[in-house]
């Protein structure tokens, strides 16, 4: 059998002896302790978390605009696949049906922006999936814990997409760390084998990359989108709360040329794309990321990036960029352990 026609569950992955099992690669099934992130619907859908679930790591499906028949179907096509993804939804936002499709179709379903709500984790443990929450303090980790959570996800201010604000990623790696006795998944700020490398010698049972995984040939990230991306460094991105036009207001990370854009746009409209099935227009400063059938004024809508966006400079297979990431961590970690 080719490569090609190989089902992602059986296609070759990087030797998972270049990096350690840890707490969290048992927890989830995977080789690798690296996580894709949820990088938005519909960059990340079923054949991005599959292709990196396919060369050991960990994939994750961004369901947050998704309707529960097209979650439903994407969960089906994700399952003949692997079992080594989660579903990422705003608890801000939630939408109850497409949650009880997560829960029941789901190996994890990941939960952000919201408050505790340990009815929320038992629906989904009832289910037979695991519980995870983004947390950006040592008192939103031990929270998760109390109410139920199997692991953690620790997001600092580097990352790129919406949070409610934090610190640096070693500093709450720390703090988090020390609060829970749960596996901790380190995220933000992370695009290469070195970050990757310095978050699991914190203590870090896994560590998240999400801008990086933008610019894999299985995301579906709008052309306009990834040139902008290629073409950003580190220093490129802002912190603002601008882009909160029909979604709740929070801080979010961007590229700085998406901001200046949008901030001397003159229209109220900046374009159009489907979002929930339906042809909708994207009002400026809207919360909405520009999916790959977006159209109009792309360098103006909210084009989410972290600070790792200096380590995008190509267009890559999912596969290739877990093991280019692995392979330089494992080198790394190696060289430590040898003093």
């Amino acid at each position: 059998m080719s490569d090609e026609s190989r089902p992602a569950s059986e296609a070759p992955h990087v030797d998972d002896a270049r990096l350690p099992k840890t707490e969290f690669t048992r927890l989830v099934g995977c080789a690798l302790p690296i996580q894709q992130a949820p990088v938005g619907y519909p960059a990340a859908d079923p054949a991005l978390a599959a292709a990196v679930a396919a060369a050991g790591a960990h994939g994750m499906l961004a369901a947050v605009r998704m309707a529960a028949e097209e979650l439903s179907e994407a969960l089906d096509a994700l399952n003949s696949q692997t079992r080594a993804y989660g579903v990422n939804l705003s608890q801000a936002i939630l939408d109850q049906e497409a949650f009880e499709v997560a829960a029941e179709k789901a190996p994890l379903v990941e939960l952000y922006i919201g408050e505790p709500d340990p009815t929320l984790i038992e629906r989904i443990h009832s289910a037979g999936a695991l519980a995870c929450r983004q947390v950006i303090s040592a008192d939103e980790a031990r929270l998760a814990q109390e109410e139920g959570c199997d692991l953690v996800v620790a997001r600092s201010i580097e990352a790129g997409g919406r949070a409610k604000g934090g610190v640096g990623m070693i500093p709450l790696l720390d703090c988090v760390l020390e609060a829970v006795d749960l596996p901790v998944v380190a995220a933000g700020g992370v695009g290469s084998g070195r970050g990757v490398a310095a978050a699991l010698a914190a203590g870090a049972g896994g560590v998240r990359l999400g801008t990086r995984f933008l610019a894999a040939e299985e995301a579906r990230t709008h052309p306009g989108y990834l040139d902008a991306l290629l073409a950003a460094r580190t220093e490129d991105t802002a912190l603002t709360e601008a882009f909160s036009v029909d979604g709740p207001p929070s801080p979010h990370r961007v590229l700085r040329s998406a901001l200046e854009a949008a901030s001397v746009y003159e229209g109220e409209v900046v374009g159009e794309m489907h979002i929930f099935g339906e042809r909708r227009q994207v009002r400026r400063f809207s919360a909405d990321n520009p999916a790959d059938t977006a159209t109009g004024r792309i360098e103006a809508m909210a084009l989410y990036a972290g600070e790792s966006v200096g380590s995008v400079r190509e267009v890559q297979p999912a596969g290739e960029i877990v093991a280019e990431v692995a392979t330089e961590a494992g080198e790394l970690l190696r060289r430590l352990a040898a003093g």
